[in-house]
């Protein structure tokens, strides 16, 4: 099976799904990331220090996808934070170009409930790139959750609510580790992009069903 993880930023792939990617890598399975958005320039700074900062954190995700056995990364080099300035149908194309290439049978993306406005956009167009006409690829598509941005929606908007739960328990040394690479995006406790509320978020999450550590997902849609 083919495995395409579509995220808004850099971090968000590993910060989702980044145990889940490791065990799929070390089963065989094929697994690539599509990252939309550059994720850098809504911070500001002049002309070389952004060129500085994208060439870092491009960097950084190509050596947590190196720690994790992802065999592809691919960028889309939109916006930071400003996907709502950008045509829906543009992302779209992307994803939808990726997917033909790729031949996922199963997408992970985004929860559409984020406090994030890319993330939001970049699950929708993952459901409009991955609509399931006759002869699709892709066979099932869920959502991840991501610390600091799906929790922080405060149940303003639709909840996460996991009813897919990997287990991650052999994965989640690689996770952190994975992490580790990202310098620029990681944060000191108890900010919820720390190692240890990452590792925290686990441990919950696998106690939930019995096992040490677990990443959770929301089922969009399966075909069996």
């Amino acid at each position: 099976m083919t495995v395409l993880v579509v995220a808004a930023h850099p971090d968000d792939e590993t910060l989702g799904a980044g145990g889940t990617a490791a065990r799929f890598a070390a089963e065989g399975r094929e697994v690539a990331w599509l990252v939309l958005g550059e994720g850098v320039t809504s911070r500001g700074g002049d002309g070389p220090e952004v060129d500085a900062s994208l060439r870092q954190l491009r960097a950084e995700c190509a050596a947590a996808a190196k720690v994790l056995g992802v065999a592809e990364v691919r960028h889309g080099g939109l916006p930071d934070n400003r996907f709502d300035g950008v045509e829906l149908l543009e992302v779209v194309r992307m994803v939808e170009q990726v997917v033909e290439e790729v031949r996922p049978e199963l997408v992970i993306t985004h929860h559409p409930g984020d406090v994030n406005v890319d993330h939001r956009l970049t699950h929708d167009a993952v459901l409009a790139a991955t609509r399931p006409t006759a002869g699709h690829p892709v066979r099932t598509v869920m959502c991840f959750e991501v610390p600091s941005s799906t929790e922080w929606a405060f149940g303003t908007r639709v909840p996460f609510v996991p009813d897919v739960f990997v287990d991650v328990s052999e994965w989640i040394e690689a996770k952190e580790r994975a992490l580790g690479e990202y310098a620029s995006e990681l944060r000191d406790f108890p900010h919820p992009r720390s190692i240890e509320q990452v590792r925290a978020l686990a441990t919950h999450r696998g106690s939930t069903v019995g096992v040490a550590a677990a990443e959770a997902f929301q089922l969009v849609r399966t075909l069996r």
